[in-house]
């Protein structure tokens, strides 16, 4: 059985390829929402809530798991350490899928600014007067929040009912939220420039398929600052950024091989 790790949107296509040869997939999602989107392929179970470390390893050991495709978001790194973590312990293949970075062909820009965390980006913003918009989505919300930020921030976070539950229960003004399902093209990511008289955009560096090329280069075009997290740099072993690289690569050293059953 081949176990994948979902979080962005390129594993509704991977799970598709992989269709073309098996149905023995086991497949997890950080959210219900994840799993929505996997309804039209075929699995034999899919978990769409997130899981421990032990609770991975137990699935994996109960159903005979012998590769792990780790698909998780680039921002996502809790989930994939303990992957990788558990994928040592029990000597079962790990091969990764990570969409890749667009940032270096922007980041000699002057209005580019590229920083390791939230709080290195909160630095850069302390004489800046003027509204900011925070593009990185909900989960980091809390950072913000409690940051001693002087600056208005604009929120732009996934439109579910517990993604707008965690807003307002952290004292979120309704006002500063724009709840809309990414990714966001250019002229509406310049809208919300105009509209809020932005003067700072923070997003993440989540590839052409997470409408970062769109954010910088209506940032650019506006002339405001474009404030970038970094990704942190992992090390894979085997690691694709094309999803039929990565499913030609299991059918050539697995299914050809009889090694997936």
């Amino acid at each position: 059985m081949i176990g994948l790790i979902l979080g962005t949107s390129e594993g509704k296509k991977i799970v598709s390829l992989l269709n073309k040869f098996t149905d023995d997939l086991f497949i997890t999602t950080a959210t219900s929402y994840g799993g929505e989107l996997l309804k039209e392929f075929r699995y034999k179970e899919l978990n769409s809530k997130p899981l421990s470390k032990g609770e991975l390893k137990k699935i994996i050991e109960e159903k005979n798991i012998n590769i792990i495709i780790d698909a998780s978001h680039p921002y996502a790194l809790e989930i994939t350490k303990m992957t990788k973590a558990i994928c040592r312990e029990l000597s079962i293949d790990y091969l990764r899928y990570e969409r890749a970075s667009i940032i270096d062909k922007f980041k000699e820009e002057k209005n580019i600014v590229l920083v390791e965390n939230y709080e290195e980006a909160f630095e850069k913003l302390k004489d800046i007067e003027g509204t900011v918009l925070n593009t990185t989505g909900s989960r980091n919300i809390d950072k913000f929040v409690h940051s001693d930020l002087n600056n208005r921030v604009i929120h732009r976070v996934l439109p579910s009912v517990s993604v707008m539950e965690k807003c307002i229960g952290l004292g979120l003004d309704i006002g500063d939220i724009i709840a809309m399902k990414g990714p966001i093209g250019y002229d509406l990511n310049r809208g919300f420039i105009k509209e809020y008289s932005a003067v700072a955009m923070i997003l993440k560096d989540s590839g052409v398929q997470g409408g970062t090329e769109e954010k910088i280069k209506a940032a650019l075009d506006s002339d405001i600052l474009a404030i970038v997290i970094k990704r942190s740099e992992e090390e894979y072993s085997k690691a694709f950024n094309n999803e039929k690289d990565l499913v030609d690569y299991i059918n050539i050293n697995y299914f050809q091989k009889g090694r997936v059953l």
